[in-house]
C-alpha cells in the first residue's frame, strides 16, 4: 500500500491530541488574526464620533459581545476538533454546508485581495512617490501586490505550522513597534489623548452604535474561529485564548486607528509612523500587520472551498490566493463597500453553529451520525438573518441577524420533532 502523507491540517477530520498546539502558540495565532487594518478604520470612525470615555465604553461593550460570540465558537472548535465547515455538516447538512463554506470563502478571498492592495498602494504612494488612483496603478504597484500575494499564499499553503511561525514573528513586532509609535505621536502632540478626542469628535455616535462598529469590524472574521481554535489543548483553553486575544488585539487596532486619526488625520498606524519619519519601519509593520490576517483569511477560504469541491486544502488555497492576488487592486477600489455588507451575512452562520451544537451535542461528539443533505431551517435562517442585518436600522446589525437566524433554526428544529 502506498504511503499517504498525513493531513496535518485535519481538513475533513478531527484534530488528534498529537495535532494540538501549545497554549502560547494558539494565543499568538489568535492575536495575529485580530491584527486587521479594517479595525483601525473603525477606530478612526469611533474617534470622530465619541469622546475618550465613550470610546473606552464602546471598546469594552463591543469587546464583551464579540468575545462571547467568538469565545463560544472557540470552545466548540476546540471541544470537537472540527473546522467550521465540518461543524456546518451537522447544523446545515452535507450539501447545506456549502452555503456557509461559500460565504466564508468569498468574503475571506475578498479581504485577502483588499489586504494586498492595502499594502501595495500606500507603499507605492508614500515611499516610491508614484501616482496611484482608481484608474491608474503603476507597474511597480502590481509587482508589490504579486510579491505580497506569493508570500502570504505560501504561508497559508503550508498550513497551521506556517501560520504559527508568522504569528510568532509578526505579533510581538507589530504590537511593540505600533505601541511605541502611538505613544510617540501622543507625546509630540499639543494636547493629551483625552483633550484631543474632545477636540475632534462631533458627538455623532453613542456608546451603543460605537459598540456596533467594534463588533462589526471583526465579527465576520471571528466566525471562522473554529478553524484555528480546534488546535487548542482543551475547550476551556480554546475559549479563554480566543476571548483574551480578540479583546487585546482588537482594542490595540482601534487605538492605532484612533490615534492616527486624531493626531495625523489618517486611519492607520502606518501613517503615524510616516509622520514620525519612521519610513522603513512603517513598511515593515504594515506588511506584517496585513500578513497575520491575510494568511488566516486564505487558510479559512481554502478549508471552505475544499468542503465544496472536494479538492485538497492546499490546492484550494493556491487557487484562492491566485484569484485574490489577480483581483486585489480591483477589489480595493470597487469592493470594500460590498465586503462590509457581506460581513453582516456571516454572524447568522456562527449563531446557528452555536445553537445547533448545544442542542445536539451528541451529534458533534460522534463521527457515526446521520447527516441531512440540507437543513433548510438553517439555510433560511442565514438568508433571512443577512437580510435583516443589512436592512434593519435599529440596534446592532450583526446581533439582529443572529437573533433571526436562531429563531428560524428553532422553528425548524421544533417542526422536525413533530
Amino acid at each position: 500500500m502506498a504511503y499517504k502523507k498525513p493531513d496535518v491540517d485535519f481538513t475533513s477530520s478531527r484534530v488528534t491530541p498529537e495535532g494540538r498546539k501549545s497554549n502560547l502558540s494558539m494565543f499568538m495565532v489568535m492575536l495575529g488574526f485580530t491584527f486587521f487594518s479594517a479595525s483601525m478604520w473603525a477606530g478612526q470612525n469611533l474617534a470622530a464620533g465619541l469622546n475618550f470615555g465613550q470610546f473606552i465604553g464602546a471598546l469594552i461593550l463591543g469587546g464583551i459581545i464579540l468575545g462571547a460570540y467568538t469565545g463560544t465558537l472557540g470552545f466548540i472548535g476546540a471541544k470537537t476538533g472540527l473546522t467550521l465547515d465540518m461543524l456546518a455538516h451537522r447544523s446545515f447538512g452535507r450539501k447545506g454546508s456549502w452555503l456557509p463554506s461559500a460565504m466564508i470563502s468569498f468574503t475571506q478571498i475578498g479581504w485577502f485581495g483588499v489586504g494586498l492592495a492595502m499594502f501595495a498602494i500606500p507603499v507605492a504612494q508614500e515611499l516610491l512617490h508614484l501616482e496611484v488612483s482608481a484608474d491608474h496603478m503603476p507597474f511597480v504597484g502590481y509587482v508589490l501586490v504579486a510579491v505580497a500575494g506569493i508570500l502570504m499564499t505560501a504561508s497559508a499553503f503550508f498550513g497551521i505550522k506556517s501560520l504559527t511561525i508568522v504569528s510568532w514573528v509578526a505579533v510581538p513586532l507589530v504590537g511593540i513597534l505600533g505601541t511605541v509609535a502611538m505613544i510617540m505621536a501622543v507625546r509630540r502632540g499639543d494636547n493629551t489623548l483625552v483633550e484631543q478626542f474632545a477636540l475632534i469628535n462631533d458627538g455623532s455616535l453613542t456608546v451603543i452604535t460605537g459598540a456596533g462598529l467594534v463588533i462589526g469590524s471583526f465579527v465576520s472574521g471571528g466566525t471562522a474561529t473554529p478553524n484555528f481554535a480546534r488546535f487548542s489543548k482543551t475547550a476551556k483553553i480554546g475559549c479563554i485564548t480566543t476571548v483574551v486575544a480578540f479583546f487585546l488585539g482588537n482594542s490595540l487596532m482601534f487605538f492605532f486607528g484612533a490615534v492616527s486619526s486624531i493626531y495625523v488625520g489618517g486611519n492607520d498606524i502606518f501613517e503615524v509612523m510616516l509622520n514620525l519619519n519612521m519610513f522603513y519601519i512603517a513598511v515593515f509593520v504594515l506588511g506584517l500587520n496585513i500578513w497575520t490576517t491575510n494568511d488566516n483569511a486564505l487558510y479559512s477560504s481554502g478549508l471552505g472551498l475544499s468542503n465544496i469541491f472536494g479538492w485538497s486544502k492546499r490546492t484550494m488555497v493556491l487557487i484562492a490566493g491566485i484569484i485574490g492576488t489577480l483581483a486585489a487592486v480591483w477589489l480595493y477600489w470597487n469592493f470594500c463597500g460590498w465586503l462590509n455588507v457581506l460581513n453582516c451575512t456571516l454572524p447568522p452562520i456562527g449563531a446557528i453553529l452555536i445553537i445547533s451544537y448545544f442542542m445536539n451535542r451528541g451529534d458533534y461528539e460522534s463521527d457515526d451520525v446521520q447527516i441531512k443533505t440540507v437543513n433548510w431551517a438553517s439555510v433560511i435562517g442565514v438568508v433571512l438573518g443577512a437580510v435583516v442585518a443589512n436592512l434593519l436600522k435599529w440596534g446592532i446589525p450583526s446581533i439582529n441577524g443572529m437573533v433571526v437566524a436562531v429563531i428560524c433554526y428553532l422553528i425548524g428544529y421544533r417542526l422536525d420533532r413533530k
